[in-house]
């Protein structure tokens, strides 16, 4: 069970929209979120819950991602077409790449230093719906890889050492090897419309896959055999998946709510509610936390998984 233990007050939007992806540094105990209303990332200090500051001149960011191992922040700049980097030690040192058209997911293989960017792209550009693989020591775009539709998101296999990237339409899971970083190396057909948040059990080898149809599909992350399917409170965004609690966290926009499943039985334990517009929400694994982003209220509610 979810319980609300509070409210963080974030600065107030300077243009229409929201909140998009947020990401937790463990080490250093923050939260960066993309403000894409501001361009900006808040900083949150996941111990006191607290706002700190904002990261700003990032153009309609909308992805976040943290390499632990590294120390790596990446964030996605949709606005600009570009990726920025930051150690969280020197924020001010923030660098830029330029990569395709409006990026969106991002990946990290921390041993190769590989960082993967899956970009929306625009149906009225051609060839423009493509991934790239960006050199991050070198900061340049190694690789550029079509496929065939929009992306959503995308996570790396610390097992299988692939990274998966989520395709809305056709609804399937692209599989990118980065020993071949040319192609897609297979895909995974998925049997709902609109593929969209995604995260992986690596322990007994599950993707989830939440799509816009209104299901939570999950997956045999090594063959993508279908094994289960559960119906999700309306449209999801963003997931987290919980290897302590062994649970999966489902946030959706519209009535407003977060879907608590048991990830291993696929059945659902808990809704609680947030606030309609809220499609995305941030994970501490170490203290069992979940951030909230309330974009009608310019503020993140916090609670605790107490199992």
């Amino acid at each position: 069970m979810l319980k609300h233990t509070g409210y963080i007050e974030l600065p107030e939007h300077q243009t229409k929209g929201g909140f998009d992806h947020a990401a937790v540094h463990k080490g250093f105990g923050r939260l960066f979120v993309a403000h894409t209303a501001n361009n900006s990332l808040d900083v949150i200090d996941t111990k006191t819950d607290t706002y700190l500051h904002s990261i700003h001149d990032l153009i309609e960011v909308a992805g976040v991602l943290v390499s632990e191992k590294t120390g790596w922040v990446f964030t996605s700049n949709r606005g600009e077409n570009s990726i920025g980097m930051f150690m969280p030690e020197s924020e001010a040192s923030l660098e830029k790449v330029s990569v395709g058209i409006r990026p969106n997911g991002l990946a990290f293989d921390d041993q190769r230093g590989l960082l993967l960017c899956a970009h929306v792209g625009d149906p009225t550009i051609p060839d423009s719906f493509t991934i790239a693989l960006v050199d991050v020591a070198g900061r340049k775009v190694r690789n550029s890889i079509p496929v065939p539709g929009r992306t959503r998101w995308a996570i790396f296999d610390l097992v299988a050492k692939v990274f998966y990237v989520n395709i809305a339409s056709p609804a399937q899971i692209a599989v990118i090897d980065p020993l071949s970083p040319t192609a897609v190396t297979r895909v995974y057909d998925i049997p709902a419309e609109g593929p969209h948040g995604l995260d992986l059990d690596q322990s007994n080898r599950h993707l989830f896959c939440a799509c816009d149809s209104g299901v939570v599909v999950t997956l045999n992350a090594d063959t993508g055999e279908i094994l289960a399917q559960a119906k999700l409170s309306g449209v999801p965004d963003v997931i987290f998946y919980s290897a302590i609690r062994q649970h999966l966290y489902v946030a959706i926009g519209d009535p407003g709510v977060i879907d608590v499943f048991d990830a291993q039985r696929m059945e659902r334990m808990d809704t609680v509610n947030t606030e309609k517009g809220a499609h995305t929400i941030g994970f501490d694994p170490l203290q069992n936390k979940i951030f909230a982003f309330l974009p009608a209220t310019h503020r993140a509610a916090v609670f605790n998984d107490l199992a």
